[in-house]
């Protein structure tokens, strides 16, 4: 190519003057700086803490802060949700990222749909709300192991929340990719990220006084340089305090209110306070009552928070749904899994509806700002569709000839060591293990969580965390024994987090000796799980079905789509799958009674409803306005 001159040309050159003259003249009369977005002017300082005040640049600022999941919402919904955040009186949201979802392989990120942090980030900058990332990489949350990646329990020896190798090596390439979005996003980038959180209620766990410091190192190596916080209840608030970072406090009573706020200058001085998490209700548990936290009582602690000279995060906000598998679990005494539902008694429902909560705040901030609060958006409809009847089915036991092909392993194997997707193991889901036994007697061993036991294709009971023996009856010959084991939620608290590896562990034995040769069938229920399930492989339900069993059904929307509640009186336990999309686990024990299905899921026409239903089938599926939630029980 020849070299270019302007000799040869005189044409380009003269456009280009006359493109710079006339860019000169545009700018001076548009005046530039006020095309510039108000909040990308004037950044030096970022968030400070400056004596007992927070400082924005050189103004006294006060965190009013509410929590949203991003996770939880369908994104269609994120605006509706951050709008009536904004309406409500606060400035800031705040969110944690779940490292689980975000790499659900090793090295293999997704940060897309549901998942696109960017996009919420900007979204709320967008609103007028500024932002607290909790990015962990242990986050608690209420999900399954805290919303660290299963696949870090492949190695037997791993030590989470630790300075491990393995575990910090893994960190190290997820925060290296996390942090690469995250920084331009930041204050002083001109974004609206204010503060960072380092890790997460970690003087409650304390098992390492280097990993706090690694952590810390390792947000600031890779270009985090707004405000870190820590973030710790009353069991962790003592040993959670570090050096250079400010301590912020978890609580729901103004009892623990005094107590923390006095610890806290007695070991930081004098710094600006915080409440991180003012729990404005608690999660529930399948076979526990329904959480609720009185109106007026959140109000009277807000007001006492903020009369301490506190800043304030609203712990939640809007919880939103657990959809899929992602709930965590509890196990001090005993192990307890959580519901579906994340509705939490938040200031917004499940759904995103108003409650009294909701107005008695939207008054008390709205008595504070100082300006007119912008109004309520309106509610999204609800709507009652008409009874679904699943017309097909395929039990479970003609469904494994359509799965790929099962793990062959002399010895059991636990999910996330078997040598699937790509050598990550299992994440959620079903696991069934087959082999083969010739006498009856005693079977024992050690089932994560639930296992449902068969012979042939016959229920016998099941093994859990309470029964560990069950009695195999009389059988002639060789027979075919069953364990279809579900992963009800990995612990997201406590000393036990180690300790979370799912399926059948170790051996299972047959009157004290080791069963052999295991066929191992993954049902992680993914949509690549149900492409396999062509509509000629499933015939009309029968008047008696064999279960386990899928059953398929349509639901007709002939206008636009609104949101609703399934209700499925009737079933006992399983999953509900909508266009592909896992709406999550329901079981008749409660207090859940009701799946939310997010009008933004249904198409116009048609949609796929699929259920994984356990051991017993109602003939209809029933849709309601609203939810419900089973008895109530005010918390203390």
């Amino acid at each position: 190519m020849s070299k270019w001159s302007i000799g040869r040309k005189p044409s380009r050159t003269l456009g280009l003057l006359l493109l710079v003259i006339l860019s000169y003249l545009v700018l001076r009369r548009l005046n530039w700086y006020n095309l510039v977005p108000a909040w990308l002017r004037h950044r030096k300082s970022g968030l400070q803490a400056n004596g007992q005040h927070f400082m924005l640049e050189d103004s006294t600022f006060w965190i009013f802060g509410g929590s949203v999941h991003y996770f939880r919402v369908p994104k269609e919904y994120w605006r509706d949700r951050l709008l009536k955040m904004k309406a409500c009186g606060l400035n800031t949201l705040t969110t944690y990222v779940p490292w689980n979802l975000h790499e659900p392989e090793r090295g293999k990120f997704d940060f897309s749909g549901n998942l696109d942090l960017e996009a919420f980030v900007l979204m709320a900058a967008e609103i007028g709300l500024w932002v607290i990332l909790r990015p962990g990489p242990y986050i608690c949350s209420e999900i399954d192991l805290g919303g660290l990646p299963s696949w870090l329990l492949q190695d037997s020896g791993m030590r989470l929340r630790t300075t491990y190798k393995g575990f910090t090596e893994a960190v190290d390439l997820y925060f290296d990719h996390l942090m690469s979005r995250v920084v331009p996003l930041q204050y002083k980038h001109g974004g609206p990220i204010i503060a960072v959180q380092v890790e997460n209620e970690y003087g409650s766990y304390n098992r390492d006084p280097a990993y706090m410091p690694y952590i810390k190192k390792a947000l600031e190596d890779r270009g985090i340089v707004e405000l870190l916080l820590t973030s710790d209840n009353k069991d962790g608030l003592q040993k959670g305090v570090m050096d250079g970072v400010l301590a912020t406090i978890n609580l729901q009573s103004q009892h623990e209110l005094e107590l923390l706020t006095n610890f806290l200058l007695s070991v930081q001085r004098v710094q600006p306070k915080m409440v991180m998490e003012y729990w404005t209700g608690w999660f529930d548990s399948w076979g526990g009552p329904h959480n609720i936290l009185d109106s007026s009582e959140v109000l009277k602690t807000v007001s006492a928070i903020l009369d301490a000279g506190s800043s304030i995060n609203l712990y939640m906000f809007h919880g939103g749904t657990n959809f899929g598998f992602i709930n965590g679990a509890m196990h001090f005494h005993e192990y307890k899994s959580d519901v579906t539902s994340y509705d939490y008694d938040a200031v917004l429902t499940e759904a995103g509806d108003y409650t009294a909560k909701y107005f008695k705040l939207r008054s008390f901030f709205g008595s504070i700002s100082g300006v007119p609060l912008p109004p309520q958006p309106d509610l999204l409809p609800k709507i009652a569709y008409e009874p679904l009847r699943p017309n097909l089915y395929l039990s479970l036991w003609d469904a494994l000839q359509y799965m790929e092909e099962p793990v062959n392993s002399e010895k059991p194997v636990n999910m996330e060591n078997l040598p699937i997707n790509n050598g990550n193991g299992q994440s959620f889901g079903y696991t069934l293990y087959e082999t083969t036994i010739a006498s009856s007697g005693v079977l024992s061993g050690l089932v994560r969580d639930r296992g449902q036991v068969f012979v042939n294709t016959v229920s016998i009971g099941f093994l859990d965390y309470e029964k560990k023996k069950i009695v195999i009856p009389l059988i002639q010959g060789y027979t075919r024994l069953r364990i279809l084991v579900e992963n009800r939620g990995r612990v997201n608290y406590g000393d036990n987090i180690d300790d979370q590896r799912k399926g059948l562990i170790g051996n299972i034995y047959l009157n004290d000796s080791p069963l052999k040769k295991f066929r191992i069938y993954s049902l992680d229920m993914k949509k690549s799980f149900f492409q396999r399930f062509s509509i000629d492989k499933w015939s009309p339900v029968p008047a008696v079905p064999t279960f386990p069993a899928f059953f398929l059904g349509a639901l007709s929307v002939s206008l636009s789509p609104f949101d609703t509640f399934m209700k499925l009186e009737g079933w006992e336990k399983g999953v509900v799958f909508i266009n592909g999309q896992n709406l999550g686990r329901y079981w008749n024990i409660g207090p859940q009674e009701t799946l939310y299905l997010p009008g933004a899921w249904l198409e116009q026409g048609i949609n796929q409803v699929i259920v994984f239903e356990e051991k017993m089938a109602s003939p209809v599926i029933q849709f309601t306005e609203t939810p419900h939630l089973g008895r109530n029980q005010y918390l203390d």
